[in-house]
């Protein structure tokens, strides 16, 4: 058991350090006006296309995706609380807040990914952290933790009109969409359409910005955005086939057009792969069973065509199991490398309770 072990820890830091397979596709089989781009893998981020992803550019309203998680996060998001009549005060798009109006964090989290409402975007601020000030440190500390170490947040709803200091790139949002769409309750808002909310009396009608949401099969999200100095910015989702995919546009007059072509392309090369859920057995010692059964653990991954068929596996696992033992243990893994890197490591998991015998 030592050697099993030992041989866990050694598979744990290989896979910690593997090298990062990239679909090698070439620029030209894609067009597009977008000053910055990048089309990634959900799931594992993997990058499928990619131009200038690393340039810093303003990011306009996709501001309000950070600003939505945050206050979905911050918890009592169907708590109602009257909005803060100086927060709503705002120019640009509104969803139409007005004093005295009362909302839960959950409308103006429907209010910011719809509409793409500024006012939406203070009033969580300040719901959230007593102040925009307050919140837009919340903001940054967020995306330092998320790995966003091209980003820096000023405002809660993007406007740059006044400051050159809020900037992200196509690589970073990415991976800031990635993040979010995680959570049950934004994607549901970022792939609603239109909805009419009831601010404590009165009824508000909102329409959702991003027409790809009826317009492009399998898109569900997830935000739009525009200023004059940031241009037309646009991020969505895509999910076809068991595949999702984000795509980033910045500074695109054409991203509608851009975004289509960009999952036709992304689809067109990619497959679902599903590794795991074989069975091993493996000799039981002191149980009231000679054999007992192990499982591989079910894995799923987006390639490229062929490269499933170019999967190698190596199955890490012991010579016998003690008694006692639960179903669920650990008791050993399977490697899977594409190319010579590490793709994967799957676990090898007892499929049924091992007791003593006797």
């Amino acid at each position: 058991m030592e050697y099993i072990k030992k041989m866990v820890v050694c598979l744990i830091c290989l896979a910690a350090i593997a090298t990062v397979i990239c679909i090698n596709v070439r620029a030209e089989d894609i067009v597009s006006n977008a000053k910055a781009e990048i089309l990634i893998d959900a799931g594992s981020g993997r990058v499928i296309h990619e131009k200038n992803a690393d340039l810093k550019l303003q990011m306009a309203s996709t501001t309000k995706i950070m600003t939505a998680i945050l206050t979905l996060e911050s918890g009592d998001i169907d708590e109602p609380f009257t909005v803060d009549a100086e927060a709503i005060k705002v120019e640009g798009s509104s969803m139409g807040l007005l004093e005295g109006d009362t909302v839960t964090k959950r409308d103006l989290c429907y209010g910011m990914l719809l509409p793409s409402g500024n006012d939406a975007a203070n009033a969580s601020a300040v719901a959230v952290s007593g102040s925009v000030e307050e919140f837009v440190k919340l903001m940054n500390r967020k995306a330092e933790e998320l790995g966003l170490n091209s980003t820096r947040f000023v405002t809660p709803s993007g406007l740059d009109d006044f400051t050159d200091e809020h900037y992200s790139t196509a690589r970073d949002m990415a991976k800031l969409a990635a993040y979010a769409i995680k959570n049950d309750v934004f994607r549901e808002i970022c792939s609603t359409q239109s909805i009419s909310l009831d601010l404590g009396g009165r009824s508000l009608w909102l329409g959702n910005t991003n027409k790809l949401l009826s317009g492009c099969e399998g898109v569900y999200g997830v935000k739009t955005g525009f200023t004059d100095k940031a241009g037309r910015c646009l991020i969505t989702a895509c999910e076809r086939g068991g595949i999702d995919l984000i795509c980033v546009t910045l500074s695109d007059a054409t991203d509608w057009i851009d975004h289509e072509g960009m999952y036709a392309y992304g689809f067109r090369r990619l497959e679902r792969v599903d590794l795991g859920g074989e069975e091993f057995s493996v000799d039981a010692v002191g149980a009231n069973v000679n054999v007992c059964r192990v499982e591989s653990e079910k894995l799923s991954f987006t390639l490229e065509k062929g490269e499933g068929e170019r999967i190698e596996k190596t199955v890490i696992l012991p010579g016998f199991v003690y008694a006692p033992a639960r179903r669920g243990d650990e008791v050993g893994q399977v490697i899977y490398r594409l190319d010579g890197g590490v793709l994967a490591v799957s676990k090898l998991i007892l499929s049924e309770d091992l007791c003593s015998a006797g």
